[in-house]
């Protein structure tokens, strides 16, 4: 097992390309089971979660071959529709492959998913669905077991919260299910944007892109999908926020600013200046002279998209730790999701956390101090990168196989910014 090695204090200087988003590849790949064929899949990130994600599909039968960023999936024939808890275990978004099958194959057979611990997320949206469509599903043994008797049926669906694998996987099975599906309260992420592009490029009738309701046009076929995967959001946001929290400057390229609107305002709010083009984001201090650096404590509340996203709180929270006064930062989503506060104690950090909320008492531009500290989801992985980053002294973190399930050659990354990182063995 490895860990990170960080030397902090050295200001973050330069562009870094943005890889595409991996909770926008996943359900992607999912939707290749609808239909028979070589799908190909443009932009896709070298992760351990989507490579986790192809040796599922090759378990289901699916033939794989990737040719640097492009994944080509041949589904013609499915061998399973079993998704078996080894696989499922490290990552919840192996989930995402029911829907697609039972559409498909009438039936499927997945293990309760795994992944971060950062709270309960149960899969009951998902059950809820699919048995609105007319699917049976049972529990047993830690796997669902969803049966259809012919093919799917369309109806109207109420989601209590609006849950994006939920939708996701709902959306893929109802357009193939026999007449109309309405999706009400569904989510909005800009992933969901990009499945639903997917899908109507494969030859599903779909209505509403980017609100939170969706009519879906049960159609008898699909065809092979050519897609590309967007950019990273979150990956963009992670490293705006670590050149602001180590005093630098740069731009995040092939990315989208209109997917981190609430991101940037914050970091405007906390007095960074920020550039925005097409596809780049530049952020800079307003003046060059580090004692003149002071960051303003700025709140923030977890939200559905477009709201703050949550899969950002962590990170924020580090950065806030080098503002000038105070701050209180609220999770609405998950309620688990504070589990790096503890190890950012140990540089130093002055945080209390009350139940959903934190407040953070900032301690300055380089008041964190190295230490070791241990990785506990993915998110709060890439905080504690941050924190070491703008700390000064050596930051040695452990279990670092939470970041690379969702971030792309993070030490090259870091290394070009002119960042002192670099790993060893545990």
């Amino acid at each position: 097992m490895e860990k990170l090695v960080i030397e902090g204090g050295h200001p973050l200087v330069g562009e870094v390309v943005i890889s595409g988003a991996k909770n926008a590849a996943l359900p992607l790949m999912a939707a290749t089971l609808l239909t028979p064929g070589r799908h190909c899949l443009r932009n896709v990130p070298d992760l351990r979660d989507t490579r986790t994600f192809i040796r599922l599909l090759e378990h289901l039968g699916v033939k794989s071959e990737r040719v640097g960023d492009i994944l080509y999936l041949d589904t013609t024939t499915l061998t399973s529709v079993e998704a078996p808890y080894d696989l499922v275990k490290t990552m919840r978004a192996s989930v995402l492959v029911l829907g697609p099958l039972v559409a498909r194959l009438g039936r499927a057979k997945v293990s309760l998913p795994g992944g971060c611990a950062i709270g309960a997320r149960p899969i009951d949206f998902h059950i809820m669905g699919l048995e609105r469509l007319g699917a049976i599903c049972n529990l047993d043994g830690g796997y669902v077991d969803a049966n259809s008797s012919g093919s799917l049926q369309g109806n109207v669906i109420y989601f209590d919260i609006p849950s994006v694998t939920g939708t996701e996987n709902i959306l893929m099975a109802a357009t193939l299910a026999t007449g109309e599906t309405v999706l009400n309260n569904a989510a909005k992420e800009p992933e969901i944007g990009n499945l639903v592009d997917m899908l109507v490029g494969m030859g599903a009738k779909i209505e509403g892109r980017g609100t939170d309701t969706l009519t879906i046009h049960g159609v008898d076929e699909l065809h092979p999908a050519d897609c590309v995967v967007i950019p990273d959001r979150i990956e963009a946001g992670t490293y705006l926020i670590a050149i602001v929290a180590t005093g630098g400057h740069g731009t995040v390229t092939h990315c989208r600013p209109d997917h981190l609107p609430s991101l940037l305002e914050k970091l405007r709010m906390a007095g960074v200046l920020v550039t925005e083009t097409k596809d780049s984001i530049t952020v800079e201090w307003p003046s060059a002279d580090k004692t003149e650096m002071k960051l303003k404590g700025v709140d923030i509340t977890t939200m559905p998209y477009p709201g703050y996203p949550t899969d950002l709180q962590a990170q924020f929270m580090a950065l806030m730790t080098q503002c000038s006064d105070s701050c209180v930062v609220n999770e609405t989503i998950f309620e688990n999701r504070f589990m790096h506060v503890a190890e950012l104690h140990r540089m130093g950090a002055n945080i209390r956390i009350d139940g959903h909320s934190a407040r953070v008492d900032g301690c300055g531009m380089g008041g964190l101090k190295g230490a070791p500290v241990m990785a506990t989801d993915l998110r709060a992985s890439s905080s504690l990168v941050i924190a070491g980053l703008a700390a000064a002294g050596r930051t040695e973190i452990s279990r670092i196989y939470h970041l690379e399930r969702g971030y792309e050659n993070l030490v090259d990354k870091l290394t070009k910014l002119g960042a002192k990182v670099w790993k060893e063995d545990e």
